[in-house]
Formats: C-alpha cells, sequence, structure tokens
C-alpha cells in the first residue's frame, strides 16, 4: 500500500512538473518591434535568429551565440541593408534612384517628444544619385529627377541601405510619387502618370441630420484634382496626357494611393490615373 502511494505521488508530482514546464514554455514570449512571437510555436525560428548575425537598433551587431530569448525585449529589428566603409559610393542600374531618406520627426508641433513606435515612418527624401535611365521600345529615356531633388516616393517602396553613416532608399523612378519644392505637401509635382487630389472633407451629419463621431465619419473617396504628371511615355517616349486635369471633382478608389496630410491640417492623396474611377460634374 505504501509503496502504491509513493508510485502514485511520485507519479502525480512528475506530472505536475511536466505540466509546469510546459506553461513556462508556453507563456514565454518576445516581443520584436510590438510584435510577439510565442516560443514553443517559433523555436525554430528563433534558434535560426540564434546563429546569425542581426543588427538592432538599439544594440549595433550581435553576434551568434549571443542572443537569449530576454534580448528581444524592448528590440527593434533594422532592415536596412548595411554598406561597408570600405564601399565610397553607389552608383543605381536603370531607372532606380538612390534617395537619402528624411530623418522621422521626434517631437511633435507642440515641442512633446515621440516615442520610436509613434514616429511616422517618413515618405520623403533628397536624391543623390540616378541611374542611367530606361528603354521604351527603342527609345532611351533619362530619369525625369535629378540629383539634389526632394521626392516624396511610395510607402512601402524600394530596399532601404544604410551607407556613410544614413538612411538610404534604393528605388524604381515609377516609386517617386512627386517632387516636392517646399516644405508643405500641398505644393507636390506628381510624375508619370499620377494625380494629386485634395481630399473632400468628411460628411459632419447623417441624412436624417444626426452627428457623427471622428471615429464613425467614412473615409471620403471624392476630392478635387490639385495636379497631374505629365502621363506615361508611349513607345516613342511621347508622354500620353491624362484624362483628368486640375480642377476636375472626381472619384477615386477607396483604399487607393498615398494619403498626406498638409501643414494648415488639409488631407491629400496622390495616386494613379487608373485608380480614378469617375469625374464628377
Amino acid at each position: 500500500m505504501a509503496t502504491s502511494q509513493l508510485t502514485t505521488s511520485s507519479v502525480t508530482a512528475s506530472t505536475r512538473n511536466l505540466i509546469q514546464s510546459d506553461l513556462r514554455q508556453m507563456m514565454l514570449s518576445c516581443q520584436i518591434d510590438n510584435r510577439y512571437f510565442v516560443w514553443r510555436q517559433n523555436r525554430a525560428s528563433f534558434e535560426e535568429l540564434r546563429h546569425s548575425s542581426v543588427k538592432f537598433a538599439s544594440f549595433g551587431t550581435l553576434k551568434p551565440g549571443t542572443l537569449t530569448h530576454r534580448s528581444f525585449k524592448e528590440l527593434v529589428v533594422k532592415a536596412a541593408t548595411v554598406v561597408a566603409p570600405k564601399y565610397t559610393s553607389i552608383k543605381p542600374l536603370g531607372d532606380r534612384v538612390l534617395v537619402k531618406i528624411k530623418e522621422a520627426e521626434e517631437k511633435t508641433e507642440g515641442g512633446i517628444l515621440l516615442p520610436t513606435t509613434a514616429q511616422s515612418k517618413p515618405q520623403g527624401g533628397e536624391v543623390v544619385a540616378v541611374g542611367e535611365g530606361k528603354t521604351i521600345g527603342k527609345t532611351k529615356v533619362e530619369c525625369s529627377v535629378q540629383s539634389g531633388a526632394q521626392v516624396i516616393y511610395s510607402k512601402y517602396a524600394g530596399t532601404e541601405i544604410e551607407f556613410n553613416g544614413a538612411n538610404h532608399l534604393l528605388l524604381k523612378e515609377d516609386d517617386i510619387v512627386g517632387i516636392l519644392e517646399t516644405d508643405d505637401i500641398k505644393d507636390l509635382k506628381p510624375l508619370n502618370e499620377r494625380v494629386f487630389i485634395k481630399v473632400s472633407e468628411a460628411e459632419e451629419k447623417t441624412t436624417g441630420g444626426l452627428l457623427l463621431t471622428q471615429a464613425t465619419k467614412e473615409k471620403p473617396s471624392i476630392g478635387t484634382v490639385i495636379a497631374v504628371g505629365p502621363g506615361t511615355l508611349d513607345e516613342e517616349g511621347n508622354a500620353k496626357p491624362l484624362s483628368v486635369t486640375p480642377g476636375n471633382t472626381v472619384l477615386y478608389s477607396k483604399y487607393a494611393g498615398n494619403d498626406f496630410k498638409s501643414n494648415d491640417g488639409n488631407d491629400y492623396i496622390a495616386l494613379g490615373a487608373s485608380e480614378i474611377m469617375a469625374v464628377l460634374s
């Protein structure tokens, strides 16, 4: 009887220890840029990270074997490709453009410091190098932007590169939305077949007269064309004018383009001409 009780007690304790161990492993999580990865479910990915050299914004380069699960807390992975100091220049090929990224705003207009997670990802910068252009049909077409130009580009375009201690973006010319010669987005000059639109204000009331809260206001998909690009190029390298002109009121795809806010608080959107569905009158 004693032996039976001892065996049962041992089994119970052993089972309890196994359950507690499993629970500890399941609860162990890693935070990378506000994304959580459960240790048990992502063990293979974690092991892969442990045995590679990964660069983090806060800690520099971590060598193989030095990364533990505690190292993941509050870390942000830098996705930029780091160019070694021995390389002194980058020459883009084809219709690619190298842009030095504008630094993110670290303060609000009121002077409040923003944490890294609250800082908006920049969508602008200065062109520092351009490729030789592209070939359309039998025509060689040079890039429409030159070194020194301040440009706005699509939010998720290109490949980020860390070069000479600064962040750069290597992207195709078609990913550049437009040229900005002032500090206000409302002065954007769109390129190619891009259209720059001032978004109409959202309705403040329902048709029945009920006031809408900010959260329930429907995102407008109507606006006034402010500026248009020169258009797409035909096989002879000539620009084909767009079917909309400044001043037109247009209806566009609801989730299209890149959104911007000007210094005066108005909303703007830059999108491709193909994303405009109709002209309203």
